[in-house]
């Protein structure tokens, strides 16, 4: 099995008590003052804690405070079966921290204190030649782009992993409440979908790149930029997934939801899990494109990774484990609409 490197923050969630805030309780009512519980978070960090309790090589780099904080996160991930040896710690800036806010029905709104903070101060030299010895995956999102010095750090890093026959791996997930006021994230978006081979977008970062033009024209725009995979989720309804000659949907299995916190960055450890499995490199994606059965199986998988995330509070507390999706499996696998040539 191929190494994950998950590449950018790690921060504290302190999650409202408005929706139940004790791990795994599934409970939804509202308590009367608000008050918030530190949980371990930031989408790459839970990305990462998500491929190493399922079980696969998982690395996450990145930077955190010496504080409380930053020694949390480091015992967290490792906790949860990642190797920390690319996270590094500093006394120039804390810990960030990111409030989370939830309404009656698990959706979430954040207010983030990062600025500075100890993840925007990972720099080009942090990443080591030798973390790239061996071909692997490499994934970052958007939140790295949004300052010059983590943005130039994000683009040299994802050098070094092209040029070590990396799989590159970019999530958007896109917050604009972290960039500069009349900032536009569009570019920095595109210069990294140019350089990425697995897109995950969500149904409105997809009208966020669309802009005024033409879905299809987007898409082929993607695909021509060298994207191999293109996944857009969109909650519970289907998602929908392309390659260079075949798209899909795959419908989501029906759950409660509780807390949508780490849906999108489970479903993208559950599938860069199962793509390392195969000691996935840049052709064989291209390759596996031309097989649909063998992909929709591998978002199926991806698919019950989010649905049981959603089920529980918190990020790295509500990510599955493989016995944990056994029965989310056997429901996805009845409900997956049929795969169709073209892109």
């Amino acid at each position: 099995m191929q190494k994950v490197i998950a590449f950018g923050e790690a921060l504290i969630d302190m999650l409202s008590s408005n929706v139940g805030n004790t791990p795994g309780t599934g409970t939804t009512e509202t308590t009367g003052q608000e008050t918030f519980t530190k949980f371990p978070g930031g989408a790459p960090a839970n990305v990462a804690a998500a491929v190493g309790k399922l079980g696969g090589r998982s690395y996450f780099a990145g930077k955190v405070g010496a504080d409380m904080f930053g020694d949390f996160l480091k015992a967290s991930l490792e906790d949860n079966g990642v190797n920390t040896d690319y996270l590094l710690q500093t006394r120039e800036a804390k810990t960030a921290l990111a409030f989370v806010s939830l309404d009656a029905h698990g959706e979430r709104s954040f207010e983030f204190y990062r600025n500075p903070s100890a993840d925007t101060l990972f720099r080009s030299e942090d990443f080591q030649d030798e973390w790239f010895q061996e071909p692997g995956i490499f994934h970052f999102c958007s939140n790295t782009l949004a300052e010059p010095g983590i943005r130039e750090t994000t683009l040299a890093g994802l050098e070094k992993a092209r040029s070590a026959d990396f799989v590159i791996s970019f999530d958007l997930n896109l917050r604009e409440n972290l960039w500069p006021e009349n900032s536009d994230p569009f570019g920095a978006v595109w210069s990294c979908i140019k350089r990425a081979h697995v897109v995950k977008l969500s149904a409105e970062e997809l009208a966020f790149l669309c802009g005024d033009q033409d879905e299809d024209l987007v898409l082929r725009r993607l695909q021509n930029a060298g994207v191999a995979l293109i996944v857009i989720t969109d909650g519970g309804a289907p998602m929908r997934y392309y390659t260079g000659s075949h798209k899909g949907l795959i419908q989501p299995v029906e759950v409660t939801m509780v807390d949508s916190t780490a849906a999108g960055d489970a479903f993208v450890g559950g599938l860069l899990y199962r793509l390392s499995e195969t000691e996935v490199s840049p052709a064989r994606l291209t390759a596996l494109g031309e097989h649909p059965e063998a992909l929709k199986e591998m978002l199926q998988f991806a698919s019950a990774c989010g649905a049981h995330a959603v089920t529980r509070a918190g990020a790295f507390t509500s990510l599955p484990s493989q016995s944990d999706l056994e029965s989310l499996l056997r429901i996805s696998r009845h409900r997956t609409q049929p795969t169709v040539p073209g892109s």
